[in-house]
């Protein structure tokens, strides 16, 4: 016990001793920032432990920072690669040797670095042949003519032979009054201006910048090119040319000036590769100086191959080929387009080879610092663009792709800018970044303007009427933007690269115009149909701004559903053709050529919302009354106060049925053959989960699943609408049909269920959508009572089905139960006399009877209009009696009675139940239309499925809740049954 408490104890105090030692503490590790900059002339910058060491005796810091070297009068004495040191020259007369390890008298003058410096035209001496060093340095004159046409090189330590351009122009290395030197060369009198404009125009800034690089360069590249004929130079001047957007003027001095003038020079030398506009020895800049000649390398001929995107035959690659040259004009290397060479912003080599697959719409674009791209592109690289021709069986051939260059002058204007092919001048040669030709003081300062290819487009059209996937040349068209360097650290810049594909899509839209104006006449004539019919149910034959308002409200329904035709079909018309061929006939619309489209659904869809909305008002303002055929199946006894006696009277007959009834039209007035909640579930699951949504992308592949490293493409409006549209319409149709074929059959029929009910109640049903037609149930009971106990009732149902009784039609021996009815003005008139007083409640005040009881009124109403309309289904009225008959076919489809009721009401038998039109159930295909434009239109302005979803949803519900709402008051007030019982 002793021991173990002993040892805890030295634990204790071990652990004390630890954290007083600090041993468990935390600690930074940090340094002072320095920089090369800031160590000053004695001391350097250790790139070892990123600090300023002091130099040591004698010595000083490199130009560079990172290492000293001795002053100016000392020598290294001993260097071991990590030190030196340094020593002072013996003797005052002496200075040190260029190696700086040795000290020498000088025989000529001692240059600003403290060295030996030789006159123009020799050499320095230091060491013998031996390499033994000289007590005194010598001046070697190179000999300057035949045989040795020698010259100093630029170190200034050897001779070597002098340039050609001297030796052939004076044979000697010295350049004649006569003659002119420049770029290091010496030219004879020629055509050339020796004045030339070094100045690069940046239209942008509306400035002009004097070219280092220019001066230097042009007047010996132009000269070299003209009478050396020098490749080399020739690609210089043209690359000159390119850095100045390849721009015409009046002036013949400057970079493209000097370029056509040797153009124009050198005719006699003949063309290279049989093409007229490339000149012998000289790069191809230009298709031409004349205007108009676009259109005819354009669209003149096909390519020879064809593209197809399935099949044994596929062909859907794009193989690009570029001659790239340095600014010096160096011939670098044959270089394949792809991998990100003209594509400036950064991306998986994945992505972007799927520029290059046909059809694919590709465009990519990002924000380059211009730090970075002063850091990465010191020098411009130049283009010479081809496609690669492969034709089964043969060698590959070169098709120059044609430049569109956006910020080419002709004469000062910009002609390339315009959509007018005419007035376009196509060019050959392109660069990315331009950092050099805004240099203006030396070639080693800083740039004050860079120029960055900000938009590259490649563009191919598809022939017309073709059908082997024959497409004419490509274009490449190159927008360049100028921006002047201020702060290359914040400053940014927009680049972007892209493919588009375009076809003549005049013809679609003719054909689309010629089925508007078909549909749309068709939809006059239906909807002039529709405001006669109407007229006629309204029994009215005047034709006043009301006829006109119906009118438009039916052609607005008509024309939407023209709209929607037309776009649902246009939409599936290239999902599938285009998804689907072989070898390529048709090719998308542009982003600008789809705002037509967009405007025909935002015009279905404004319509078709006018068609619903009038439809739930129609549907809010019917005229409903339930007739009880119930009658007091005995008299009951009631006593009357004050005078003692008992007074006989009829029972009364339940009310509790016609609540019953009305609560159960109420329940099925927003029921519908498709389930909203399915309806969007299954939508977004097939869209979003299954994958159908890609098919909406604008490329040729027909997968539904992409991978997550592969380059998606921008969604086609059009396709987006065809696959959403269709998706919606299908799920839809299936609901219909299965809910027709079978859940009304084995499940439940609701519709039918409510007519049965009329009859087990006793109880009829008028409903009138017009002022003068509507709908009759015959809910008349074959047993006479329905107000009794379950005994009888059972009794009654299984007489019924025993065929023991009558039938439920309205003639003897008719099962047919539900009716369009047409009914003449009299009895209309009649029906608005019994209902008056109850209407007059919700009129003005001065015309409501303030001593009359509301409840008393309505019970009075109803009684009177129970007993009214009972007795004309009688026949108790002669003068307004009806007459039952079927409906002709013609009229069933033109929905129009060709028969007016002047003297009796026409009930036309109706096995279909369109009573239900004045139900959702009866306008299933307005609101699956009107469902399929919301989600489309929303989804149209977002770019999202889920949003559309879920928006299109929440507008079923609040229209749901609408109907309900207000479809309950309707039902109150023109049943004359109390709101209250509604449930």
């Amino acid at each position: 016990m002793a021991t173990r408490t002993l040892r805890a104890f030295v634990c204790s105090c071990s652990i004390i001793f630890l954290f007083k030692l600090n041993v468990f503490s935390c600690q930074q590790f940090s340094i002072s920032f320095q920089q090369p900059s800031d160590c000053g002339v004695d001391s350097y910058f250790d790139i070892s432990s990123l600090s300023c060491v002091k130099c040591g005796p004698n010595q000083v810091s490199s130009k560079s920072g990172l290492a000293c070297e001795c002053q100016t009068g000392f020598r290294v004495l001993v260097s071991n690669g990590a030190s030196i040191t340094c020593q002072q020259c013996p003797e005052a007369n002496q200075v040190v040797t260029q190696d700086g390890y040795g000290c020498i008298h000088c025989s000529g003058r001692v240059g600003e670095n403290g060295k030996c410096q030789c006159p123009k035209g020799s050499v320095l001496v230091e060491r013998d042949g031996n390499g033994n060093p000289l007590t005194e340095s010598r001046c070697e004159a190179c000999n300057a003519t035949e045989p040795a046409f020698s010259a100093p090189d630029r170190t200034g330590n050897r001779c070597v032979r002098c340039e050609d351009s001297f030796i052939n122009s004076s044979q000697s290395c010295v350049c004649g009054s006569s003659n002119v030197q420049a770029g290091g060369m010496c030219f004879p009198s020629n055509s050339l201006p020796t004045s030339v404009v070094p100045n690069v125009i940046f239209s942008q800034l509306a400035s002009s910048v004097v070219s280092a690089w220019f001066s230097n360069f042009m007047y010996s590249s132009a000269a070299a090119c003209l009478l050396f004929s020098n490749r080399t130079a020739c690609q210089s001047l043209g690359n000159m040319c390119v850095m100045n957007m390849h721009s015409f003027s009046t002036i013949n001095n400057d970079a493209c000036g000097l370029y056509n003038t040797v153009y124009r020079t050198t005719a006699a030398q003949g063309s290279s590769q049989d093409i007229s506009y490339w000149r012998a020895n000289l790069p191809w800049l230009y298709y031409g100086d004349q205007l108009g000649l676009a259109s005819r390398i354009l669209q003149s001929e096909p390519l020879p191959v064809g593209f197809s995107f399935k099949g044994a035959q596929k062909n859907s690659n794009i193989e690009l080929r570029a001659a790239v040259y340095s600014v010096r004009g160096e011939f670098l290397r044959w270089e394949g387009i792809g991998g990100g060479n003209l594509q400036l912003c950064p991306d998986t080599p994945t992505r972007q080879q799927s520029a290059f697959t046909f059809g694919t719409a590709y465009k990519q674009s990002c924000v380059l610092s211009v730090s970075e791209l002063l850091n990465g592109y010191p020098e411009p690289v130049f283009y010479d663009v081809f496609l690669v021709i492969q034709k089964p069986q043969e060698d590959k051939h070169l098709l120059a792709v044609p430049l569109l260059n956006t910020k080419q002058q002709f004469n000062g204007q910009f002609t390339n800018e315009g959509s007018n092919m005419n007035n376009w001048l196509l060019t050959r040669r392109l660069m990315l970044v331009d950092t050099l030709s805004g240099r203006q003081n030396s070639l080693s300062s800083s740039p004050g303007v860079i120029r960055v290819a900000s938009n590259i487009k490649i563009g191919f059209q598809l022939v017309p009427n073709t059908q082997k996937g024959q497409v004419y040349p490509p274009l490449m068209t190159v927008t360049y933007s100028d921006i002047p360097v201020t702060d290359p650290s914040t400053q940014t810049v927009t680049v972007s690269f892209s493919l588009e594909y375009t076809m003549d899509q005049e013809e679609a839209r003719i054909k689309t115009d010629i089925a508007l104006g078909v549909l749309g006449g068709v939809a006059v004539v239906h909807s002039l149909l529709k405001t006669a019919s109407w007229k006629r149910r309204i029994a009215s034959p005047l034709i006043d701004l009301q006829t006109l308002m119906k009118f438009l409200v039916f052609y607005a329904g008509d024309l939407a559903n023209v709209f929607f035709i037309i776009t649902v079909g246009s939409g599936l018309y290239w999902l599938i053709f285009f998804k689907a061929q072989l070898f390529v006939s048709v090719l998308l619309p542009l982003p600008a050529q789809e705002e037509r489209f967009v405007v025909y659904v935002g015009c279905a869809f404004a319509l078709k919302t006018v068609q619903f909305l009038h439809k739930l008002f129609v549907q809010l303002s019917v005229d409903i009354f339930f007739i009880d055929w119930e009658r007091p199946r005995g008299k009951a006894s009631k006593h009357v106060e004050g005078s003692g006696e008992a007074k006989s009277q009829a029972s009364p007959v339940s009310i509790w049925r016609t609540y019953f009834v009305a609560n159960e039209w109420n329940e099925i007035q927003t029921i519908r053959k498709i389930n909203p909640t399915f309806q969007v579930i299954a939508v977004l699951f097939f869209l979003e989960v299954v994958g159908f949504s890609n098919l909406a992308l604008r490329d040729p592949s027909s997968d539904l699943r992409r991978s997550p490293e592969a380059y998606k493409p921008p969604y086609s409006l059009i396709l987006r609408y065809g696959v959403a549209s269709a998706m919606w319409l299908c799920i839809g149709l299936i609901q219909m049909i299965y809910f027709t074929i079978f859940h009304e059959r084995f499940v439940e029929d609701k519709i039918r269920q409510f007519v049965d009910l009329c009859s087990i109640s006793n109880i009829s049903m008028l409903l009138l959508s017009h002022r003068c037609f509507g709908y009759y149930i015959h809910g008349r009971s074959v047993h006479g009572h329905a107000d009794t106990n379950m005994d009888e009732m059972n009794t009654n149902l299984k007489r019924e089905a025993e065929n023991l009784c009558g039938q439920r039609g309205l003639l003897p021996n008719s099962d047919t139960q539900t009716f369009q009815i047409s009914i003449t003005n009299r009895l209309r008139a009649h029906y608005d006399r019994i209902i008056e007083p109850i209407n007059r409640r919700s009129g003005p005040s001065r015309l409501v009877d303030a001593s009359a009881n509301p409840c008393e009124q309505s019970t009075k109403a109803y009684h009177t209009m129970n007993r009214f309309l009972g007795s004309v289904l009688d026949h108790a009225h002669r003068e307004m009696d009806y007459i039952v008959k079927d409906k002709l076919l013609f009229e069933r489809l033109i929905g129009m009675e060709f028969i007016e009721p002047l003297d009796k009401s026409i009930f036309y038998n109706d096995d279909s139940h369109s009573f239900a039109d004045v139900l959702f159930y009866g306008n299933e295909a307005v609101l699956l239309v009107f469902d399929t434009l919301f989600f489309c239109v929303v989804d149209l302005g977002s770019q999202n499925f889920i949003l559309a979803a879920v928006l299109t949803y929440l507008q079923q519900l609040v229209f749901r809740l609408i109907r309900n709402g207000m479809g309950r008051r309707n039902l109150a007030s023109k049943t004359l049954v109390d709101q209250r019982f509604l449930i």
